[in-house]
């Protein structure tokens, strides 16, 4: 699978010349599109599968939820806003390799080393003196709901961005690689917090972040602190 070079290059050449302005406007609708389809995503697999729930009942969806589920489309915006700057400013640069197998090996590459930073980041996120400031309220869903995956402090949220782009400043990704990820961890984030297992029972044995996986770690949270795969939990030594 090949893409065109030229037309690529013409895309991302009308980002280049947006004003301030029109990035602010333009991070701010994509990432409520986003949040929107993470909602969509989730309701639509709570109703069409068949297989039993988790836990009891979902996570009630209260109102102090919905507005914290708000700031972190808001910080979500801003991390995009930092990007577009680092990439302006020449700290950023897209690679451009447009082949199929260059392409999902970049993606690869994004999904390991964001989960092995993703790991640290989320256990240090469960010290005591963090865990009460930062990492408690998205832990008040011991069950889940539609707005779980968004319900995190804003610098959670922030922290994971600037990881992101951490790796983007150090690897030449392409444009193609990175919105293939970010879709694939949109996707990820909404089914593992599904009340419903949504991946067949021998992924465990690949070593799959399952929903039931990341489900026992809101069960018990010294546990699964892996978000794509079980690989980090399993060689740390807090895979359950």
């Amino acid at each position: 699978m090949n893409f065109n070079q030229a037309e690529l290059s013409g895309y991302l050449n009308i980002f280049w010349q947006f004003s301030w302005p029109q990035w602010i406007v333009f991070s701010l609708v994509m990432n409520v599109i986003l949040y929107l389809f993470s909602i969509g995503l989730y309701i639509f697999i709570e109703k069409t599968c068949r297989k039993s729930q988790l836990q009891e009942k979902n996570h009630p969806v209260t109102r102090s939820d919905f507005y914290l589920s708000l700031l972190t489309v808001l910080c979500n915006s801003f991390v995009m806003l930092l990007g577009a700057f680092l990439w302006k400013s020449g700290w950023i640069v897209l690679g451009e390799n447009q082949s199929g197998i260059g392409i999902a090996a970049e993606v690869i590459a994004l999904l390991l080393l964001m989960d092995l930073l993703m790991y640290f980041f989320h256990f240090a996120a469960h010290l005591p003196f963090i865990y009460k400031i930062l990492h408690g309220k998205h832990h008040e869903h011991v069950s889940t709901n539609f707005l779980s995956l968004f319900v995190l402090h804003p610098f959670e949220t922030i922290g994971f961005g600037l990881m992101m782009l951490a790796l983007l400043i150090g690897y030449d990704f392409s444009v193609i690689s990175i919105s293939v990820y970010l879709m694939l961890n949109l996707t990820w984030g909404t089914i593992g917090h599904l009340n419903r297992e949504f991946f067949p029972a021998s992924f465990d044995r690949f070593f799959v972040g399952t929903t039931r996986f990341h489900n026992q770690h809101h069960l018990d949270e010294s546990k699964n602190f892996g978000f794509y795969t079980s690989i980090w939990d399993r060689v740390f030594g807090t895979y359950k």
